[in-house]
C-alpha cells in the first residue's frame, strides 16, 4: 500500500502491543505479533504463512511457518520451511531451523543456525515444519 514495494494480499491477524495471548496458534495465513505470546505459533504446512514478530513483540515457544520475519524477541526454537529474516532488533534465545535466511546486523540468535534442504533438497515444507528438535548441526569446516 502507502510506497509499499509488494502487495501481501493476505487476511493479517493482529496481536497489538497490549495484548497478552497464552496458548497456541494455528494460522494458514499472516500473523503480526506486536505484544506477547505465551505459547507456540504453527503454520499450516501446505501455506504460505507469514509471521512478523514486531520491534516490541515476544514469543516463549516456539514458531513453525514458512516465512518469518523477527524484529523483535523470540525465547523458543524457529523453524522456516521458505524464508526467515532477522532484522536489527531480532533476537532468538533458541534454535533457528531455515532454508533461506538473512540476518542483518545487529540481529541476535544464542542457539544453533541449522540449515535444512528445501523441497528441491528432497524435504518438503511439511517436512520441516514438522521436523523433531533433534536436528544435527553442521560444523562450520564442513559448511564451506
Amino acid at each position: 500500500m502507502w510506497g509499499s514495494e509488494k502487495s501481501v494480499g493476505k487476511n493479517v491477524t493482529l496481536i497489538t502491543a497490549k495484548a497478552e495471548i497464552q496458548g497456541d496458534i494455528r494460522i494458514s495465513e499472516a500473523l503480526q505479533i506486536e505484544g506477547a505470546v505465551k505459547g507456540n505459533i504453527l503454520a499450516d504446512p501446505d501455506s504460505n504463512a507469514e509471521v512478523t514478530i514486531g520491534v516490541k513483540g515476544i514469543v516463549e515457544g516456539e514458531i513453525r511457518a514458512p516465512h518469518i520475519v523477527i524484529n523483535g524477541e523470540v525465547k523458543g526454537d524457529v523453524y522456516s520451511s521458505d524464508h526467515i529474516t532477522l532484522n536489527k532488533n531480532g533476537l532468538v534465545t533458541g534454535d533457528v531451523h531455515y532454508v533461506m535466511m538473512e540476518m542483518v546486523m545487529g540481529a541476535k540468535v544464542n542457539g544453533k543456525l541449522l540449515h535444512v534442504a528445501s523441497e528441491k533438497g528432497k524435504k518438503s515444507k511439511k517436512d520441516i515444519l514438522n521436523a523433531a528438535q533433534t536436528a544435527t548441526p553442521v560444523p562450520a569446516s564442513e559448511n564451506k
